[in-house]
């Protein structure tokens, strides 16, 4: 079980391991199968069937080619469980070259009891039946995994070739478009991609997006709560099974590497001299189902049989978890290829499972309409045929719900939020209307119940020349439209809407305004070197001048109509050597050449402290970690935080100073004074500061934190202080004797890891996947008995765990097999006991000998 973990989880995160370690490929094609299930008075092909039920017929003829010489014999089996031999009652065999069955197939009936289907093809030889017969009844158990894998693998190999297909489709035909293509393809399917490929010239990206095939397939619960159907009991089989699952440690990647290395132990473990067993691969073709091998059959003793699996038999379907992407978007109704967006499902996507699928609304007069709708992975969604609704009547707003099938099951989906255009309802944003000045590309916002029909946005100047504005929808209701203003003059302008469902564009007004830019305030603290200029159209400013020194404009922001624009003085030491003036003349020069002045402010120097020392004094409870902390500077969210700092500006504390600490992005923050504890003065210019991180930020903030003075409500700047982690609990590290399989590390809080690794040298470390749920890591075996792990929140530095490792004993399986090697060393030095005399070599006299005689 461990072994398995290990390899799925390394073969997920590391090409060269999974290509070290994956089986021979499934690309030898082999024969199709024309299946066909009947439930009450419904019949479906079985690439529209997930789950089979007791009481199903089930249709089975198998397609060789003409060219065929090798006569096959298939048998159908069902089975009940991997501790349940079944009886010989429920095998069917059927002849395919000869007589009724190579004719008409062979249809069967789902019996009670039974809990999974498989079909074998085996080449016609005297007895084969009974060969058969004995084999699946002596180890049902093996019989059911390789069903239940080969059920796994077929799901997840859908999705893989269903995203190969497209990215070769589009890859002959447009490859710029796979930048955009690719992660609704990555998101519909659930496969991983790697974003630098998308960096690449387009010509290079699909060969870098389909690298290390099998590695890109995510974990999809849904298809494997549909292939696992096992039964209940103690078989070992099934605890293999149910250690594959999420819940127990497994992550985020698919099992299909894992369930073909599988399905290779399993049918190689019980080969007979008569016949070989070899997994044969469904996938959906059409209506049939194509057969894929990854090793070629034999027609000489031992023979190869081909085992296929057909869809489990469940009591109750496993219907898709679709979900909408945005469930607060709301769509236009008046599209004619509508697209919802949806996720969750990926099944839904690569088979044909989910059938006859329409979006379906009412409309004012209570009529049901029902729109046919498709699932396309390259676009991320359903695409809705919304030509029914023209001439319907519908409300402005009215909600749509995704109805069908999936398999034999009525499907109720996601719904929808549909909106027909307002023509009339369209404004501009309050702050925005006298925002807009000629000469520059300018920005402004439109607002509306919903912006989700918005086809197009044209200006129109007071000539009535039309010129295309570039937009984009900000959230819903409200797009961004950037104006091309630069060569435009001031006056009447008119934003023009195209909405899909109103015939003539709705016109928005505006007022463009000409170059009225001014010059409000600059300001900068006495020993800074940079200040803010204040007013409008400041993109026009060139310089800045106080008396010998200059400064050079930085950035630039624009709120509400007014600029800020950062000057940074060109000579640091002499703009820091100006003093304290409140009314202090600048002149500002445009690039145009013109000068200007404003009145220039030089303010109080900043608050300035120096660090002189810190501590940490760890919780009662960070103990429980079992993490060694390598790095002095990583504070743990639960300790308690102690540093001291010493007066520079001004020389002494006032009884106003402040402490604030924050986050790097000052997302979370906390100010300590001498009023709240949080500083304590040990004499005028030594203070000493107190920080709790819980209480201060919560149980969310994490990373490296910094702190700067506040005196007299004027800020300092940033200073380093600590880096802030948040510690995962680690319990009990677990190993299995043999150093090639994989440890077993359990704790909580374990999405706080980052990787873990057997040395130090972190050459062979484990990834950890981002939002893991688990309570347990499959990690590599110790080197020199303890493990080295990098915290999510530092991923820089290498720490150690202070776990005893846990040796686990063999198990019976490892026994039996170290049992049979030995023995199998122990035949090869030992001659036969039938050897003839006359082959011995002649024995070495005792004098002679170069060794002593036993």
């Amino acid at each position: 079980m461990a072994l398995r973990l290990c390899l799925l989880f390394l073969a997920s995160l590391a090409a060269g391991v999974a290509q070290a370690a994956a089986p021979a490929p499934f690309d030898l094609a082999g024969p199709t199968l024309d299946v066909v299930v009947t439930r009450g008075k419904t019949i479906l092909p079985a690439s529209e069937v997930p789950n089979l039920a007791e009481g199903d017929k089930i249709w089975i003829k198998p397609e060789f080619p003409a060219s065929q010489s090798a006569d096959y014999l298939m048998v159908a089996a069902f089975l009940s469980g991997s501790t349940n031999p079944p009886p010989e009652s429920w095998f069917f065999p059927c002849k395919t070259w000869t007589g009724k069955c190579s004719k008409e197939g062979l249809t069967i009936t789902v019996p009670k009891g039974a809990q999974q289907v498989l079909v074998l093809l085996a080449p016609s030889t005297n007895g084969d039946m009974n060969a058969l017969v004995s084999a699946v009844r002596g180890r049902p158990g093996a019989f059911v995994r390789a069903t239940q894998d080969l059920n796994q693998a077929a799901l997840d190999r859908s999705r893989l070739e269903r995203y190969l297909d497209a990215i070769h489709v589009l890859n002959q035909g447009d490859p710029a478009v796979l930048k955009e293509v690719a992660p609704l393809l990555a998101r519909s399917l659930a496969i991983k991609v790697d974003e630098k490929c998308l960096d690449k010239i387009p010509l290079l990206q699909a060969a870098c997006l389909t690298q290390g095939q099998e590695a890109l397939i995510l974990n999809d619960g849904h298809s494997m709560s549909i292939a696992e159907t096992l039964t209940s009991g103690p078989g070992a089989d099934l605890v293999m099974a149910a250690a594959a699952t999420p819940e127990l440690g497994y992550g985020v990647y698919s099992p299909y590497i894992a369930s073909v290395l599988d399905i290779v132990r399993i049918l190689d473990s019980f080969g007979t001299a008569q016949f070989q067993y070899i997994p044969a691969l469904s996938s959906q073709k059409g209506d049939k189902l194509a057969l894929t091998l990854n090793a070629a059959p034999s027609f000489y003793s031992p023979k190869s049989v081909l085992v296929v699996a057909l869809p489990a038999i469940e009591k109750k379907a496993s219907l898709p978890p679709l979900r909408p992407v945005d469930p607060t978007d709301i769509y236009c109704a008046g599209r004619s290829a509508l697209l919802l967006p949806v996720e969750g499902a990926p099944l839904a996507f690569s088979t044909g499972f989910a059938h006859d699928i329409t979006l379906t609304l009412s409309g004012k007069d209570g009529k049901t309409i029902r729109l046919p709708a498709r699932a396309d992975a390259a676009q991320g969604g359903y695409v809705v045929n919304t030509s029914s609704l023209q001439g319907a009547a519908l409300g402005d707003a009215v909600r749509a719900q995704l109805q069908g099938y999936w398999g034999f099951e009525t499907y109720q989906g996601p719904t929808f939020s549909l909106k027909n255009a307002n023509a009339n309802a369209w404004t501009l944003a309050d702050d925005d209307e006298d925002a807009l000045i000629v000469g520059r590309q300018d920005t402004v916002r439109l607002r509306a119940s919903s912006s989700s029909c918005v086809d197009g946005i044209m200006l129109r100047d007071p000539a009535g020349k039309e010129l295309k504005a570039e937009w984009k929808t900000v959230k819903p209701g409200e797009v961004e439209v950037k104006l091309p203003l630069q060569n435009a003059q001031p006056g009447a302008m008119t934003l023009m809407i195209t909405q899909s469902g109103v015939s003539e564009p709705h016109p928005v007004p505006i007022q463009v305004f000409s170059n009225a830019g001014r010059l409000d305030s600059f300001a900068m603290h006495a020993g800074d070197s940079q200040g803010t200029l204040k007013g409008s159209r400041l993109d026009e400013v060139a310089s800045l001048v106080i008396g010998a020194v200059s400064f050079a404009p930085g950035e630039l922001s624009t709120q509400g109509g007014s600029d800020s624009l950062t000057m940074v003085a060109q000579d640091a030491q002499a703009a820091a050597a100006l003093k304290p003036d409140n009314g202090i003349a600048a002149r500002v020069t445009l690039k145009d050449g013109r000068v200007s002045r404003v009145t220039a402010s030089i303010d109080a120097p900043r608050p300035k402290v120096t660090l002189i020392s810190k501590n940490v004094q760890p919780s009662r409870s960070s103990g429980d970690s079992n993490i060694q902390l390598a790095n002095q500077d990583e504070l743990p969210q639960d300790a308690r935080f102690t540093f001291s700092v010493r007066a520079q500006t001004p020389a002494t504390f006032p009884p106003d100073q402040a402490i604030e600490v924050a986050t790097a992005d000052e997302a979370f923050s906390a100010k300590l004074t001498i009023a709240n504890g949080g500083i304590r003065l040990g004499d005028a210019k030594v203070a000493l500061v107190t920080l709790d991180p819980v209480k201060a930020f919560g149980f969310s903030a994490f990373g490296p934190l910094k702190f700067r003075p506040i005196a007299n409500a004027v800020n300092g700047d940033w200073q380093p202080l600590v880096s802030l982690v948040r510690l995962p609990v680690l319990k009990e590290l677990k190993c299995p004797a043999s150093a090639e399989r994989a440890c077993k590390l359990s704790g909580s809080d374990l999405f706080l890891v980052d990787s873990v690794s057997g040395n130090p040298q972190f050459d062979q470390a484990v990834q950890v996947s981002d939002g893991f749920p688990g309570y347990s890591l499959p990690v590599p075996h110790p080197t020199d008995g303890r493990l080295y792990l990098k915290l999510r929140d530092d991923p820089s530095v290498i720490n150690t765990v202070a776990l005893e490792v846990q040796v686990l004993p063999p198990s019976p399986d490892e026994i039996e097999r170290d049992a049979a090697k030995k023995e199998a060393e122990r035949s090869r030095k030992e001659p036969p006991a039938d050897a003839s005399p006359s082959n011995a070599p002649a024995p070495v006299p005792a004098a002679q000998s170069a060794t002593p005689a036993p």
